[in-house]
């Protein structure tokens, strides 16, 4: 499948095709809880199909571009829930919000893009998402009983609403335990498409096994900015001397790939997947080249053991500049 798709698939530095990716593995909800927890710890990640009620994230999307609407980021006559770029756009004027950008998390794009950037930011806080979405029922209790955390399964408030329009550029290379340094690596991000995605059309993808990469490069970093003189808040923090500013690995996922003897693991996903994944499993995203010029829509969930130390700046709404 992924000879056969060729240049469809790739990440800044060049294409993804069966030299240097593969496919994720589904796992299906019907499958013993014990048969999940060991496919998440021996992949680093598991890939759940149809998790999430269809209607419900169809539902999420369409609140999102419809309140983006003002903006002008759509086609004209076509529906909110589609998420259809008006091709007569630049995709400058409608920045992504997040890590992988030259500014890190602070404000995106310039003045033509502040309507834009106002709208993206503030639907992290409406209740549809903030309340309805990020602590859906059926990922939370399903959560709860995975990890075996129950009554103390939490639900961090700090989420990543991500847009990601054809021809943007996409997230580089990281493992979210560079953001979430002040815990324990003890948490489970849950990716949630919101929204259906071609296997072209910017999704993530995770570096096959590399979840040892990840806790190897962690320690490297910290070794080298103690060594450097700096104190253990100053190694904590995402954004030390031993990273690129933005706190990501690479912007090069192929180069980065070839360098540690690892395939990319592609997927297409559906409205109502999730992948949860570990927080030293190594991710990036692809190039959103969808042909209809849809617009990638995802977010990441986190969830913790509240019994146990945890990254509290987390427990923040996302907002610019917040360090984190």
């Amino acid at each position: 499948m992924i000879g056969l798709l060729g240049d469809q698939i790739a990440v800044n530095d060049g294409p993804l095709n069966s030299e240097n990716a593969a496919l994720l593995r589904p796992s299906d909800l019907a499958l013993p809880l014990e048969e999940l927890r060991r496919r998440y710890h021996e992949d680093g990640y598991l890939f759940l199909k149809q998790i999430i009620p269809r209607e419900d994230v169809l539902a999420a999307r369409d609140s999102y571009f419809s309140s983006l609407e003002p903006s002008g980021i759509l086609k004209p006559g076509s529906k909110p829930v589609d998420g259809i770029l008006d091709p007569a756009k630049s995709h400058e004027d409608y920045p992504g919000i997040g890590a992988g950008h030259a500014n890190g998390n602070g404000r995106p794009g310039g003045e033509r893009a502040a309507a834009f950037v106002d709208l993206a930011l503030d639907a992290h806080y409406q209740n549809w998402y903030a309340e309805k979405f990020c602590k859906h029922p059926v990922l939370h209790d399903f959560i709860a009983k995975w990890t075996g955390w129950g009554a103390d399964t939490l639900n961090l408030r700090r989420t990543l609403l991500r847009n990601n329009l054809p021809g943007s550029k996409p997230i580089g290379v990281h493992y979210d335990q560079i953001f979430l340094r002040y815990g324990d690596p003890t948490s489970v991000t849950a990716w949630v498409p919101m929204g259906d995605i071609k296997i072209s059309g910017g999704g993530l993808i995770y570096l096959e096994n590399s979840d040892d990469i990840g806790i190897n490069i962690e320690k490297e970093f910290f070794a080298k900015a103690k060594q450097s003189g700096m104190t253990d808040e100053e190694a904590r923090s995402a954004f030390n001397s031993n990273m690129m500013a933005t706190g990501l690995l690479s912007e090069t996922p192929a180069a980065f790939a070839q360098e540690h003897s690892r395939r990319w693991l592609v997927s297409a996903y559906e409205a109502g997947d999730v992948v949860l994944h570990k927080p030293h499993m190594i991710h990036a995203s692809t190039l959103n080249l969808d042909p209809d010029n849809v617009i990638r829509l995802a977010t990441d969930l986190r969830f913790c053991d509240s019994s146990k130390p945890f990254d509290k700046r987390w427990m923040n709404h996302y907002r610019f500049n917040d360090g984190v």
